[in-house]
């Protein structure tokens, strides 16, 4: 198989590449996470994984061949809010106290570049975390984790957070930062060579 370059530095993604066995190249995008007030929020991972795919493109010198370019992107919508990832603890608990025992959503956005087609396919996952009713202690209790640190709406469901999740509608991998399903499907409509 040939190796993709994944534009993250995300242990969740690779650990997930690892898992699906694609031989991947770490080459973490650097990008502005501002997102333009013409795109809706339900929009945003997809544009920031795009973002990201142009950024590792533009790295890779002219004379150098380009094959595949992974890039994916997380957020938090709640109440119409986008939550990224938190400034600082503050932040960090300012977010929790408004997910806990609320239902949100996880928008994971994939964007995969195929060098030989010259052709970038887009998708977006979306996914419903409900979680439980928190105490200030628990909150603060999980704070003092720094899970939460370069994490989309100051959690990880793989982490400790996942005593609080009472509720996931839809898939583990795309809350995690990269869903399974989506990524094989564009792989295969790309003709990547792969196999389960």
């Amino acid at each position: 198989m040939e190796p993709i370059i994944l534009a993250s530095s995300s242990p969740r993604r690779q650990k997930i590449l690892k898992f699906l066995n694609i031989p991947f190249i770490v080459n973490p995008a650097n990008i502005d996470e501002t997102i333009p007030a013409d795109i809706k929020p339900e929009e945003a991972a997809e544009f920031l994984a795009a973002r990201k795919i142009d950024a590792v493109a533009r790295k890779i010198p002219a004379e150098n061949e380009i094959g595949w370019i992974l890039a994916a992107d997380t957020i938090i919508l709640h109440k119409n809010k986008i939550f990224g990832k938190p400034k600082n603890q503050d932040e960090a608990r300012e977010f929790l106290n408004s997910l806990q025992g609320t239902t949100h959503k996880v928008i994971t956005g994939i964007a995969l570049f195929n060098g030989t087609a010259h052709y970038m396919a887009t998708r977006t996952s979306v996914n419903k975390v409900t979680f439980a009713a928190m105490s200030e202690a628990e909150i603060e209790s999980y704070l003092e984790t720094s899970e939460w640190h370069g994490a989309a709406g100051a959690y990880r469901i793989q982490g400790k957070a996942s005593c609080f999740i009472k509720k996931i509608e839809g898939t583990e991998s795309s809350v995690m930062g990269l869903p399974i399903f989506e990524l094989y499907d564009m792989l295969k409509e790309q003709n990547y060579k792969f196999t389960v």
